[in-house]
């Protein structure tokens, strides 16, 4: 199942990929929504050393994934991969400078199923894609929106 959206921000590639790669915001936001969040590695020394264990409950199931990043080249692009619960899953998150105050920022979901439990998962949510994906693509501009009010408040 893919999910894909494209948002311009009013912000520089630079402040939108730090907004995008503030971990510790994601971590805070997710433990917030009743996510176990639990780091490993402290990225001191590369971000691509940095993954995260984390469980939630997902249609009264209780859910396990490992997050790592796969790829990271500032300010470009954040790849992230998940695996677990039967599932797999890629996050990648492109910037491309559009001028010197903004950027778009292209966001692509992928999940793969590796079992047949998993399979059932993502044919209910296929059922539902046109809600789903117009939820994706609200929740990538509300964060856009977030970019340029942090970059309104510092200047």
């Amino acid at each position: 199942m893919h999910f894909e959206t494209k948002e311009d921000t009013d912000s520089s590639i630079a402040e939108a990929f730090a907004a995008v790669t503030d971990f510790e915001s994601f971590e805070r936001s997710a433990i917030r929504r009743g996510v176990e969040v639990h780091r490993n590695g402290d990225g001191s020394t590369a971000p691509e050393d940095l993954s995260w264990d984390v469980v939630f409950v997902f249609r009264g199931s209780e859910r396990k994934m490992r997050l790592e990043i796969l790829e990271y080249d500032a300010p470009n692009v954040v790849v992230f991969s998940a695996i677990g619960s039967g599932m797999m899953g890629e996050l990648r998150v492109d910037l491309m400078a559009l001028s010197s105050q903004r950027t778009r920022m292209t966001v692509r979901l992928d999940l793969r199923p590796k079992t047949l439990a998993a399979r059932l998962l993502v044919q209910s949510l296929k059922l539902a894609r046109n809600k789903l994906n117009r939820k994706f693509r609200k929740r990538v501009a509300e964060f856009a929106l977030l970019i340029e009010e942090r970059q309104a408040q510092i200047a």
